[in-house]
């Protein structure tokens, strides 16, 4: 049987993605190895419309509840391969399903990187977090460390200046925001710059309490900080496209207004994309849009 669409990954992006295709009477499949994605590990959820506050898991369930209902059941796999042949795209599984449809949904998202230090996996939502805008207000009146010397670890570092007491940037090497960021940095009186030093260890009992740093030389220091924002970037997941669909210089899919990629008949929305803003409620957005388009498209077929 070859189905109307198959959407890969079950995160916001994906699960909307699905919704909306079932309601279009559309046949599909819905293959991914874990339900919520990135969304699913996040703490507190305070910024999506309609919820005033949710654990990220209890979302992603939500999500999948509302699925159900509906008679869509996810399959439980990961994907290893999509190619094109013909007029159908054929996507493969690691337990050897073959699904033959007429488009794709690719909605994969992406991980964030980590440090790879003591503490950091142990104390995962419990003082260390890889989003600001997720977490921010959860560390009010606290001192906390941003870690990265990039944009993002910037504008995190920025936006933590309405929330904390005081905000350690930790930089690897030399910071390499915009300059205009980084002359706001230097010139508020919340941070200290700590450029050149690595994280050596992440400590705490119930929840964050310190973060020890090491310089080039050999110096080091422990921080008194109850929170910990890992700000090195994140990594799309696309190893399975093998080079499918255009990507940028980060890996991601490029895509249109449309959340069309390269090849006719594939898309893409939520992390896993170029489009700039990570957020849930942005990737819900663009599983809509995807969707929709697919409708449209098959309709002209």
């Amino acid at each position: 049987m070859t189905l109307d669409t198959v959407v890969i990954g079950a995160g916001p992006a994906g699960m909307t993605a699905a919704l909306y295709a079932k309601r279009k009477g559309l046949t599909l499949a819905l293959i991914a190895d874990s339900v919520g994605g990135q969304m699913g590990t996040t703490g507190n959820i305070e910024n999506y419309p309609g919820v005033e506050g949710i654990l990220g898991k209890q979302l992603a369930l939500k999500m999948h509840d509302q699925l159900k209902k509906l008679d869509l059941e996810i399959t439980m796999d990961r994907v290893t391969g999509v190619e094109r042949i013909g007029d159908r795209i054929r996507t493969t599984t690691g337990n050897g399903k073959i699904f033959d449809s007429r488009t794709a949904i690719i909605a994969s998202g992406a991980h964030w990187r980590e440090i790879g230090v003591p503490g950091e996996k142990e104390f995962a939502n419990r003082g260390v977090s890889y989003c600001t805008t997720c977490d921010g207000p959860l560390f009010a009146d606290t001192d906390v460390a941003v870690v990265g010397g990039a944009n993002a670890a910037a504008e995190s570092v920025l936006e933590m200046t309405r929330f904390a007491t005081k905000i350690y940037m930790i930089v690897r090497s030399t910071l390499k925001a915009d300059q205009i960021l980084a002359d706001r940095i230097m010139s508020n009186p919340k941070v200290t710059v700590l450029q050149g030093y690595d994280v050596v260890k992440i400590t705490g009992t119930d929840f964050v309490e310190g973060i020890e740093i090491r310089s080039k030389a050999g110096e080091q220091k422990t921080l008194p900080v109850g929170g910990v924002f890992v700000e090195i970037g994140q990594d799309p997941n696309t190893a399975f496209l093998k080079g499918l669909v255009k990507t940028n210089e980060k890996g991601e899919i490029i895509i249109d207004e449309y959340c069309r990629t390269s090849v006719t008949g594939i898309y893409a929305c939520g992390d896993v994309t170029d489009v700039p803003q990570k957020q849930v409620i942005v990737a819900a957005g663009e599983g809509a849009k995807a969707a929709m388009d697919v409708y449209t498209y098959l309709s002209k077929l």
